[in-house]
């Protein structure tokens, strides 16, 4: 089988954007790839890695002759990337980010790339670990993981088609949502548990007893906190860029608690048991990537 892409434009060289080239060079879809990061060293690390054949001195080289273009920087960088590579970004380009809000980024697409917005398939691949940084890139991050697509009414059909191929062979599960309904789902299923989990540490270690609090934490306390020692800095641009839609989500998420502690304030156990076997019966009929029933 032929590549299906001559050359990659990478754009961010740390462990998203590192795994999905190496993902890409193992699968035999792309001949070169050029990477760029704004950390010349992360740069250097990576070509030594093989994750990238070539070193490129900015964003705009680092685009200049490819025919697929992965943003795989914070979402609060996606505008000034996009400003940094527009003038080189053509029609017949793929151009895809790896970010986990939506709305947002395809707002800054729309504003600066006009004519070429076209190009642009918002992509978010459900992939990740709490470490970042090229050297734990790995090219099974993506495998069997969701991958959800949000074209907008711009979006080249061809594009749109190349994209969900190229995740499809890259092993992925790719379903199409609007830019919108994804930052509601994912402010319920992930980005609010993040705030929680964070919200939790806090609580805890702010206590005069905290710290003997955390040294009786066992294997329940281990898997609800395990997404609070993710990257603080992503973390912070993905729950600002995400702001409205997380109120809404926290404000449903309060109104549950109140009513259990209401129930439990109330020695209520009848219903605070039903409340209970609800989420308890939803919980362990769910698997990943599945609707609950």
């Amino acid at each position: 089988m032929a590549a299906m892409f001559e050359q990659l434009g990478l754009i961010g060289c740390g462990l998203m954007g590192g795994s999905f080239a190496m993902a890409m060079k193992r699968a035999g879809l792309v001949k070169r790839v050029v990477g760029y990061s704004k950390s010349p060293s992360t740069t250097e690390r990576a070509r030594q890695m093989g994750v990238i054949d070539v070193e490129a001195p900015s964003a705009l080289l680092a685009v200049s002759g490819a025919d697929v273009v992965l943003l795989a920087v914070p979402v609060a960088a996606t505008e000034a990337t996009f400003k940094a590579i527009r003038h080189l970004v053509t029609a017949n380009m793929l151009v895809m980010d790896v970010g986990s809000t939506k709305r947002d980024v395809v707002d800054a697409a729309r504003r600066v790339l006009r004519d070429h917005v076209g190009s642009f398939v918002p992509s978010h691949p459900i992939a990740g670990k709490e470490v970042s940084g090229v050297e734990h890139a790995d090219p099974d991050l993506y495998q069997g993981r969701q991958v959800i697509l949000t074209p907008v009414d711009k979006t080249q059909p061809a594009h749109l088609k190349r994209a969900q191929e190229l995740w499809e062979a890259l092993g992925c599960q790719v379903q199409q949502m609007t830019p919108e309904s994804h930052d509601a789902a994912f402010a319920a299923v992930s980005h609010l548990p993040h705030l929680l989990a964070f919200a939790l540490m806090h609580g805890i270690v702010h206590q005069p007893q905290g710290k003997e609090f955390l040294g009786l934490g066992g294997p329940g306390f281990k898997d609800f906190t395990r997404i609070a020692a993710s990257d603080p800095k992503m973390w912070r641009d993905v729950l600002l860029a995400n702001r409205l839609e997380l109120v809404e989500q926290a404000k449903i998420f309060q109104r549950s608690l109140a009513n259990m502690l209401q129930m439990a304030e109330e020695g209520n156990g009848e219903k605070l048991e039903e409340m209970i076997a609800e989420a308890s019966l939803v919980r362990s009929h769910w698997r990943m990537g599945q609707k609950a029933k």
